[in-house]
């Protein structure tokens, strides 16, 4: 058995949510002690009463982007898919294509908004690695409001395809987003109301905020053949100084600090790499794999996730290698919902 074939496992195809519940909150929480090595079924209703005054939970306030792009070879009109990966200062945008034929340097393709009209023209300029081009838009407007109108939500190909619905524009978001640049969603973050955000702290648990915008690469396999050659994609992060303080505070108190999502895990343990935690800005390439050493998250509320992801391997790595196989085991047993718009695990 390799390195990698240890975080595969088989799940049952209809255990894979196609959409979220009716109330976010209604979504299922299997709580691990790993002081007890055993686990208990909840809801994620059931947060107020099962953290403890004085926890700290920390939420990645990311935004999720409409970057899914749909067009046309304006010459041939042929199909044409692309992916908004970010934009430059120079009015430039990155985009992962994908079309029959091959494309060259100066070729245009015309963008169909949501409607089903051709909107405006991107002609692609370099050809960058892994299908990534840069591209000229037709127009001196703000990436993100071309993206609003032509953009589709950036789904997951395993709900529906990645085809959206309407619905998918309110589903595939938190509650809490705010500041714009994710093309995947930090999905833990999605079983939190506001109604629960404000229970959650009557109950004496303080809220805090971190920013992860969530690549591209998020949900793919890990195709290295050993965990020790993959590559993490960086992605920009940040972690204000109010909420370093809010952490500190909450540690003096005897609270815990609670990451809601691998995310903002990654944020965390990234600011803290010289030893303390500090104000942190700037992209992270920190991949979290078997004898890392956590610096500032004590529990952590996540997902389940894919096989071969390092998603998975850090959860694993967080929560015991053998325990958490054993968590995933259950969950598959009791039918939880898996994945992006799935149930959820919290790990104390």
């Amino acid at each position: 058995m390799s390195e990698l074939d240890r975080y595969d496992y088989e799940l049952p195809r209809h255990l894979v949510a196609q959409a979220p519940l009716a109330n976010r909150a209604d979504a299922r929480l299997l709580v691990v002690e790993r002081s007890t090595r055993s686990w208990s079924h909840k809801y994620v209703r059931d947060l107020p009463e099962t953290l403890l005054p004085g926890d700290c939970l920390v939420l990645n306030d990311t935004k999720v982007i409409p970057a899914r792009l749909v067009g046309r070879r304006t010459e041939t009109g042929g199909h044409w898919e692309g992916l908004f990966l970010n934009a430059t200062n120079d009015g430039l945008w990155r985009v992962m294509c994908k079309t029959r034929g091959h494309p060259v340097p100066g070729e245009s393709v015309t963008l169909i908004d949501w409607g089903g009209r051709d909107d405006i023209q991107l002609t692609l300029g370099a050809r960058q690695s892994e299908g990534i081009w840069v591209v000229r838009p037709a127009s001196d407007e703000d990436a993100f409001a071309v993206l609003e109108r032509v953009g589709r939500v950036p789904l997951p190909p395993y709900i529906r395809g990645g085809e959206m619905v309407e619905a998918d524009r309110r589903d595939y978001q938190t509650v809490f987003a705010r500041h714009a640049g994710a093309i995947a969603a930090p999905t833990a973050g999605f079983h939190f109301t506001k109604p629960l955000l404000r229970k959650l702290e009557k109950a004496g648990v303080t809220l805090c905020w971190v920013t992860l915008h969530v690549g591209a690469a998020t949900f793919r396999p890990i195709v290295a053949q050993t965990l020790a050659e993959h590559r993490m994609e960086a992605e920009w992060a940040e972690l204000s100084q109010e909420t370093v303080d809010r952490i500190v505070a909450a540690r003096h108190r005897g609270g815990r600090v609670i990451a809601v999502g691998t995310t903002a895990v990654r944020v965390l343990e990234s600011a803290a790499r010289g030893g303390e935690l500090g104000p942190f800005a700037g992209q992270t390439e920190l991949f979290i794999h078997p004898a890392f050493q956590f610096r500032v998250v004590d529990a952590l509320m996540t997902n389940f996730h894919l096989p071969r992801t390092t998603l998975l391997v850090l959860v694993r790595t967080f929560g015991g290698d053998e325990l958490m196989k054993r968590a995933y085991e259950e969950a598959i047993r009791e039918e939880y919902r898996f994945y992006s718009y799935g149930d959820a695990m919290l790990i104390l």
